[in-house]
């Protein structure tokens, strides 16, 4: 018995097969290449198999997923795919992450319709008979980290990013995922879903001030247009910049970008996250 942790090399999967690892648990990598594990325990999984997917979850005590960065129409089989496997598997227990994607604001227009993968992901698991809890995050402080960002910050004192400078965001850590993670896997008493991210939101000069802080000079927030945005990233996202651009397109018209504080962390799991300087220490060390 095990718990399968998708992703184990990437952003969101690294520091939870870290923890877990750590903990002493029995963790399997699900990743493309096991190879880059070195030695640690893996197996291979093609998202777009449904066989590799149930094989690798059977008999497991938990299973951690989030969608890859792709073109939608790849995403939304990704997601039929693993819902397909979850069924026919039956884990334990799972723990999805929406890795950013609204699902907890219905009636809105930040919500993702039904018809997205991550909707289609989220559903198929509540619609599963497994044991399950769906972490939604908003915004990651990593993504401050993107060179399209942080090289403007440290060589020009300007945090640019595509909101706007009044608009307060729940922003969290891979690192607070991975914590939120590992406690649901192991602890079946919380379902449904649960927000991960800072209460109350931070605004762009909130964050421009912990850089300032931490780096001892001036730093300034200067919002970005979602399309300017997008043409930085596209050399690095290719065609999944258009679901990034899609994304803080929508929330450039909203009022907020925070968690509900009934549904938290904080609230759920006793788990508070890291504000902005402490993220910031911990990350450039």
């Amino acid at each position: 018995m095990s718990y399968v942790i998708h992703g184990a090399t990437g952003a969101q999967g690294e520091p939870l097969f870290a923890r877990l690892l750590a903990a002493g648990k029995a963790v399997v990598g699900a990743v493309r290449s096991p190879a880059k594990l070195k030695g640690l325990s893996a197996v291979a999984i093609d998202n777009g198999s449904v066989d590799t997917l149930t094989a690798a979850y059977r008999d497991a005590d938990g299973v951690f997923v989030h969608l890859p960065q792709a073109p939608e129409p790849v995403r939304v089989q990704y997601a039929q795919n693993i819902v397909a496997a979850i069924e026919a598997a039956k884990p334990k227990r799972v723990v999805a992450s929406t890795s950013g994607v609204i699902i907890d604001q219905p009636g809105t227009a930040l919500q993702a319709p039904d018809d997205s993968a991550v909707m289609i992901l989220v559903n198929g698991i509540r619609q599963s008979s497994v044991s399950h809890a769906i972490l939604a995050p908003r915004l990651y402080l990593e993504n401050l980290m993107l060179p399209v960002v942080f090289e403007a910050i440290k060589a020009e004192g300007r945090l640019r990013y595509p909101i706007r400078a009044d608009f307060p965001v729940s922003w969290c850590s891979h690192l607070d995922i991975s914590e939120a993670a590992e406690k649901l896997l192991a602890d079946h008493a919380v379902s449904g879903i649960v927000g991960v991210g800072q209460l109350p939101g931070v605004k762009g000069a909130d964050l421009a001030t912990s850089f300032a802080e931490q780096f001892s000079t001036a730093v300034s927030f200067e919002s970005l247009a979602p399309d300017e945005f997008g043409k930085l990233i596209e050399p690095m996202f290719g065609p999944a910049a258009a679901n990034v651009v899609g994304l803080y397109t929508a929330l450039w018209e909203a009022p907020a970008n925070v968690i509900a504080e009934e549904t938290s962390a904080q609230r759920l799991l006793g788990l508070t996250p890291r504000n902005v300087s402490q993220w910031l220490a911990e990350a450039l060390g």
